[in-house]
C-alpha cells in the first residue's frame, strides 16, 4: 500500500557554487559520502548536489503525506536521509528511521527515481508499507 508520494524539481544552476561551501555547511544537508561523491568531478558537482537536494525535498513531501501527524523540519530530516548506490549502481534512498522517528515503529520501503537535464534535476519518491 502506498502511504506517500513526493516529487521535486530544482534548477541546477542554483547549486553552481555549492562546491565552494564548507564541509560544515554541506553536512547540514548531505552525508559525508554524498559530499565526497558530489565533489569528485567539479564539472558535475552542481547537478549531483541538485538531484540529491531534490530527493530530500521529494522525500519530505512523501513523508509528510504518509505521516501527517509526525512533523519533522526539513533540515532535521535531511540529516537522516542519504542517496546511496546499490550493487547495480542504481540510486537508493537510505533513511535512518530509528533516529528520525524514535518513538514510532516504521516498516516501509522507499522507492526513488532521480533524473536531470542540463538545467533541471528531478526526484520522485514513493513510501510504501510492507
Amino acid at each position: 500500500m502506498i502511504l506517500g508520494i513526493g516529487i521535486d524539481s530544482v534548477e541546477i544552476n542554483c547549486f553552481s557554487l555549492w562546491h565552494t561551501y564548507s564541509q560544515k555547511k554541506l553536512l547540514r544537508i548531505f552525508s559525508e559520502d554524498e559530499i565526497k561523491y558530489c565533489l569528485q568531478l567539479p564539472q558535475k558537482s552542481a547537478e549531483r548536489f541538485a538531484v540529491r537536494f531534490a530527493a530530500r525535498e521529494a522525500f519530505f513531501k512523501a513523508f509528510s503525506a504518509a505521516y501527517p501527524t509526525l512533523y519533522i523540519p526539513f533540515l532535521t530530516l535531511c540529516r537522516f536521509v542519504s542517496i546511496q548506490k546499490n550493487d547495480n549502481g542504481r540510486p537508493s534512498l537510505w533513511v535512518d528511521w530509528k533516529n528520525l522517528v524514535k518513538s514510532h515503529d516504521i516498516s516501509v520501503i522507499c522507492h526513488i527515481s532521480l533524473s536531470h537535464t542540463q538545467y533541471d534535476a528531478m526526484a520522485f519518491v514513493i513510501i510504501e508499507k510492507f
